[in-house]
């Protein structure tokens, strides 16, 4: 007898999704929590915390029972992952796109937890610190690129002109450029995770005024996104995505000054790097909403988008991903 999986239904696969991105949003939040506390050696090896245990013991202190707890909510992230995938493996409709970008989530976040590893092995080198980070980053994209797949989006009117198109990813360019500066910024700066940690030995003043002036020019250009959106009257969808970019832009800027002139209280960078893996989020919302859906991105019955919670019928032919 063959068992088989029961199959997900389409309300099913996008919590799941969404549930994956909240999840990778949260380990940037938490793998925070590590360096800001001083807790990124509290378990000095790895994959072992200690050369004898996996497990920390007490004499390690509250600084190993951080970083470990770090390392178990990987384990949670995993499960969140293979649950989307199972879900968008097992949906009675086809999502294009959807079951690459839910496979390069799943396959991600190990690797994500080797490199963790090895920023651990390299006595926290800021560099690899930065790439950790920019992978959480990447893992948080692909998540709203999921969430946009799976939400079974299809057009609602004529495309927007290709140079729209290209200032969103110019925005997107830029945004990156923002992110990478910061990691950049703060692998110059204090909160290294742990007293002996090493730093980039650049100027912690220039880095953070090259980060400003980004800053400045991605806020600019969203204010021209957002002109331009109002000027070729696209739809509500674009509209709502870059005056909500503009927002967490603004948001996101009054943190980083205030923490800057406050000499960076952990709570602020903290919030600050919860800022950066949303500003990510909304960037690639906006990109993906000026982008054209000439076809139904989920196929049902009949090849309509309309009744996603149906079964296809034993004639009707699925949509390859």
């Amino acid at each position: 007898m063959r068992f088989e999986l029961p199959q997900a239904t389409f309300g099913q696969v996008r919590r799941l999704a969404i549930a994956t991105l909240v999840a990778n949003v949260g380990i940037v939040v938490t793998g925070g929590a590590v360096r800001l506390t001083g807790s990124g050696l509290g378990c000095p090896t790895w994959p072992r915390c200690t050369t004898n245990s996996f497990v920390p013991h007490g004499e390690l202190g509250i600084h190993a029972a951080i970083e470990f707890g770090n390392r178990m909510l990987t384990f949670v992230l995993i499960i969140v992952a293979a649950l989307t995938w199972l879900a968008v493996m097992r949906s009675p409709v086809r999502v294009r796109g959807a079951r690459l970008i839910a496979t390069a989530v799943l396959l991600g976040i190990p690797m994500q937890g080797v490199v963790g590893g090895i920023t651990v092995l390299t006595n926290l080198n800021p560099w690899v610190v930065s790439l950790h980070f920019l992978l959480s980053m990447v893992l948080v994209g692909l998540s709203v690129l999921l969430i946009d797949r799976v939400r079974g989006r299809s057009a609602t009117g004529p495309p927007l002109p290709r140079p729209v198109r290209v200032l969103a990813y110019m925005i997107f360019a830029v945004a990156a450029a923002v992110i990478y500066l910061g990691t950049v910024v703060t692998g110059s700066g204090p909160h290294a995770g742990d007293v002996y940690a090493p730093r980039n030995g650049l100027d912690p003043a220039v880095m953070a005024q090259a980060h400003a002036d980004l800053v400045f020019l991605l806020i600019g250009l969203t204010v021209g996104m957002i002109v331009v959106l109002l000027a070729t009257r696209a739809g509500a969808r674009a509209r709502r995505a870059a005056w909500t970019l503009l927002g967490v832009e603004l948001a996101q800027g009054v943190v980083g000054i205030v923490q800057y002139v406050t000499d960076l209280p952990i709570v602020l960078v903290g919030l600050h790097m919860l800022g950066a893996a949303v500003l990510l989020a909304t960037v690639v919302w906006l990109v993906v909403a000026v982008s054209p859906r000439r076809d139904p991105d989920v196929v049902g019955v009949g090849g309509r988008l309309g009744e996603p919670e149906q079964l296809p019928g034993p004639s009707q032919e699925r949509v390859p991903l």
